[in-house]
């Protein structure tokens, strides 16, 4: 999740127009060699709702930002953490715990296919002496919660990395698949074999663990890289979009990247109900819908145009179960109006997926700038009076988990004072 220079991105000048006007319900405009992808699954039975509001924490592995507490720590220490945050979570009065279990195509569970992460032993590749995904589903589900595994389908190393891509990492074993770009590596999502890799990752996951979903975030084509005259420095993938051209392709280049990201889309919700059915795919992009999407006074990043996100699209096929957009901003903050966005995204959303909002709860810490808990709590409250019955995720476990400023307490106080209620609406 992009959360270094949020607020910053959020009030970036708009681009003057989209690239494209707004694809018609329906269709994907499909390169000419890709004509025969999976229709699409709009006309798919609309999948449950949650039975109660949903009360979800994201727990992020990657730079032990929530668990591991650090690299190296014996198994035992590790699978004390878990309990230890499935317990707040309990405690705290939540329903679901979203693990990231794939942050740069790496593994924190028994994989065939990638390398065990290094946030668990300081080496990639090491194996940590148990598996932790086994651990995370009992300990969880034991406490009556879902466990959704998150996967990040793009990132290949992140800039904290330490140790050495091991020998079966794909920056090793398919370097043309891999690009650097800025202070990281990025799989290209022009590259059709990657995006076949990325999906029997998840195949893989689904057919060993009885996870309750799978979860994306707001990582697609990576946040724009700047050079030293704050210009965007482009991703680099030429190659892929060379051959591309060289196939017969038309589309223009940003509508080409939009449709590797929408194919992928596409094909990973159809994945995950062939193989788990009940299972349920949750997509948290950025906040704010593309700039000819937005209500008045809404400004600030497009991802239709710098992340080729097409999220509009995604919520008018059903190409997902519930989208958490993240809602990281004060409610006073007028450019990204929390109760604003809350409604815009419900109004764009036709099939009536359940809408679960993103929340900075990692905002209160012990800055000047840290947010009071009674931020939180009012966003919820404006979740309940316009979105009745749907639920909220909080970015992150350790925030709840070191109870700042007494916010577990206040959640468990108030809001979460009585036991999640029935579904009543979406």
């Amino acid at each position: 999740m992009k959360r270094r220079d949020l607020l910053g991105l959020a009030s970036l000048p708009l681009l003057a127009a989209c690239t494209t006007p707004p694809a018609a319900p329906g269709a994907i405009t499909p390169p000419a060699e890709a004509a025969s992808a999976p229709a699409p699954a709009a006309s798919a039975a609309l999948p449950a709702p949650p039975p109660r509001e949903w009360r979800a924490a994201w727990v992020a592995t990657v730079a032990n930002i929530d668990w591991p507490s650090k690299k190296g720590l014996p198994a035992e220490a590790q699978q004390a953490e878990i309990r230890g945050l499935c317990d707040v979570a309990a405690r705290t009065g939540l329903n679901a715990l979203i693990l990231q279990v794939r942050s740069s195509a790496d593994a924190l569970y028994e994989s065939t296919l990638e390398p065990w992460s290094e946030v668990l032993s300081g080496t990639q590749g090491r194996h940590p002496g148990y598996d932790p995904l086994t651990v995370w589903l009992a300990e969880a589900h034991a406490r009556g919660l879902e466990l959704h595994a998150w996967f990040n389908p793009y990132r290949a190393r992140h800039s904290t990395a330490k140790s050495a891509p091991a020998d079966n990492h794909l920056s090793r074993t398919h370097t043309g698949w891999v690009k650097r770009y800025g202070d990281q590596l990025w799989i290209d999502p022009g590259e059709p074999a990657a995006a076949e890799h990325t999906l029997a990752v998840v195949r893989e996951l689904l057919t060993r663990y009885a996870v309750d979903g799978v979860h994306i975030d707001d990582y697609f084509y990576p946040y724009p890289v700047q050079d030293a005259a704050k210009n965007d420095v482009d991703f680099p993938d030429e190659p892929s979009w060379q051959a591309y051209a060289a196939g017969g392709g038309s589309l223009a280049r940003a509508d080409w990247r939009r449709y590797n990201v929408n194919s992928l889309v596409q094909r990973l919700y159809a994945l995950v109900h062939e193989v788990r059915p009940g299972a349920r795919l949750g997509i948290s992009p950025f906040g704010l819908p593309r700039p000819d999407a937005r209500p008045p006074g809404i400004s600030g990043f497009s991802q239709f145009d710098k992340l080729y996100a097409d999220v509009e699209l995604w919520l008018r096929e059903g190409w997902l179960d519930y989208l958490a957009p993240q809602l990281y901003w004060p409610r006073a903050q007028t450019a990204q109006a929390f109760e604003t966005l809350l409604q815009a995204w419900r109004a764009l959303n036709p099939l009536g997926r359940p809408i679960h909002p993103g929340l900075f709860t990692s905002r209160i810490d012990s800055t000047p700038q840290s947010w009071l808990p009674e931020e939180i709590l009012g966003q919820i409250d404006s979740i309940r009076r316009l979105s009745p019955g749907s639920g909220h995720i909080h970015f992150s476990m350790a925030a709840l988990a070191q109870n700042r400023r007494g916010i577990a307490d206040a959640l468990r106080a108030g809001p979460y004072a009585a036991a999640a209620q029935e579904s009543v609406g979406r």
